[in-house]
């Protein structure tokens, strides 16, 4: 059977409607029950498309989720970047257009290997097996999985077994089956209510109290970017974060500063360190993000101690264009944008223990680190407490730190463990251990945070095994549905 041009591109449009519907269920929209309705158009008419068919409307669906979920990436490019309008345009559109081809990939190949059998589940094996290739490849993108939005959904108890990946899975084989249904197939109806019921019989929580609380400040300084790494910057934020820290209360365990709260490295920090700790009220312990080098060429985004343990952890994932420059020889001094306002970055090792403070383990994931669910599991399984410490100054006041809190809190639930989360200008927070906000400091202001957060002991399903028991599940959902031999 095949569809006329025009119905083909009335299911393109509804493919690009799809992906901004799913941005929607993200924050800060948070419509999270429009993510199996997204999941449902995409997967509506595949099978009367040839694979080439299925590969535009894959395209098609990326447009509209990262055109409408990642435009963040133009305020980065031409308001931090010193790009002009039109190739700061030209270079969003080149990244959106890109980042849509992992959907066109996914679902023409769909098209190509599967058969009507057992369609639903192998549409929803092929969708986490195309998110697993975004979130790899070329150091990987895992921004806008289709499960991200469902931390206060009825599903989110689904994140400690399997992770955001199974919550895509569950999302993905929800949307299908509510196509089968309205196609009067009434056997999906079964199904598709285990999916959403039994999350009710889950556990609550998987992990227990480990100690007591610990009580912390986060400083946000509100510093701003475009003279941060500047004469005036550094002086602004040395009396900035050491006029902060000396109003502390004095009933604080830790005090944090954000990513790269000081423009210099540690070594050239060191006097205002000194300061800083004479600064702290009782025995207070202070942790900074801060760049570190080595002597040897080798230059760190770090999170130190800063007394005498001198405990550390070096940034493991680093961002593309943001921390080290791809083909660095050709692009560097192109355009602005490509020229880096400090030494490109040399990734941590990564097998780093958690730091040692305030009495408990705190594992680490620096900025864009939150995002990768298994490296913060990797953090999770050996501490009580989970830090990230970002700038997201880079995303000015569009959506982007929204989403950024909103898979931070992802993570706590998946792990089973609170979360601290410290910024530069927002939205710095505090997270228990089901993902839910106890505190949060005003975006775009100078402000301290200060509340208690408990360490976790114990592991959930998911901190003990990381995702790759779901990328089985997907292999194998897909693995019967294949056409060993197509017809000629």
């Amino acid at each position: 059977m095949t569809i006329s041009r025009p119905r083909r591109a009335l299911g393109n449009l509804a493919a690009v409607a799809a992906g901004v519907l799913t941005t929607l269920s993200a924050a800060p929209f948070q419509l999270w029950w429009l993510a199996p309705v997204a999941a449902g158009l995409v997967y509506a008419g595949l099978a009367s498309l040839t694979a080439r068919q299925a590969a535009w409307r894959g395209w098609s669906y990326g447009l509209g989720l990262f055109g409408s979920g990642a435009s963040w990436v133009y305020v980065s490019i031409h308001d931090y970047g010193y790009t002009g309008v039109p190739l700061a345009l030209a270079l969003t559109i080149l990244f959106v257009a890109s980042l849509a081809l992992f959907f066109a990939v996914t679902l023409g190949l769909y098209r190509r290997l599967a058969g009507p059998r057992l369609a639903p589940l192998t549409f929803a094996g092929a969708w986490v097996l195309g998110e697993a290739l975004r979130s790899w490849l070329f150091t990987g993108f895992p921004w806008l999985l289709l499960g991200s939005g469902q931390i206060d959904a009825p599903l989110a108890p689904w994140a400690p077994v399997g992770g955001v990946y199974l919550l895509s899975l569950v999302v993905a084989l929800s949307g299908a089956l509510g196509v089968a249904f309205l196609q009067r197939r009434w056997w999906a109806a079964l199904p598709l209510a285990a999916l959403w019921l039994l999350p009710l019989a889950l556990p609550g929580q998987w992990t227990r109290p480990a100690g007591e609380p610990v009580r912390v400040a986060l400083l946000q300084g509100n510093l701003p970017q475009l003279i941060k790494w500047t004469p005036e910057g550094q002086r602004t934020a040395i009396d900035s974060y050491l006029t902060m820290t000396a109003a502390l209360e004095t009933d604080v365990d830790l005090v944090i500063w954000p990513e790269a709260a000081l423009p210099m490295f540690a070594d050239q920090a060191t006097p205002v360190l000194d300061q800083a700790r004479r600064l702290l009220p009782g025995t207070s312990t202070l942790v900074t993000g801060i760049l570190q080098r080595d002597g040897q060429g080798h230059y760190y985004n770090s999170v130190i101690v800063a007394d005498e343990s001198r405990g550390e952890y070096r940034k493991r994932h680093l961002v593309p264009f943001g921390e080290y420059l791809p083909l660095e020889s050709l692009l560097r001094g192109a355009i602005a944008f490509f020229d880096l306002p400090m030494p490109a970055m040399t990734p941590g090792p990564g097998d780093q223990a958690p730091l040692e403070v305030a009495g408990t383990r705190i594992g680490n994931a620096i900025c864009y680190e939150i995002i990768y669910a298994d490296l913060v599991a990797d953090q999770a399984r050996h501490s009580g407490v989970i830090l990230t410490v970002s700038n997201d100054t880079w995303f000015g006041a569009s959506i982007g730190p929204l989403q950024h809190l909103q898979m931070a809190r992802l993570r706590a639930l998946e792990n089973g463990r609170p979360v601290i989360r410290a910024t530069s200008n927002g939205v710095t927070a505090l997270i228990d251990s089901r993902g839910r906000i106890l505190q949060r400091a005003p975006q775009f202001e100078k402000a301290t945070l200060t509340g208690e957060v408990t360490p976790r002991e114990g592991l959930t399903p998911f901190s003990r095994t990381g995702s790759w028991p779901v990328w089985a599940l997907a292999v194998l959902l897909v693995l019967p549905g294949l056409r060993l031999r197509r017809k000629p």
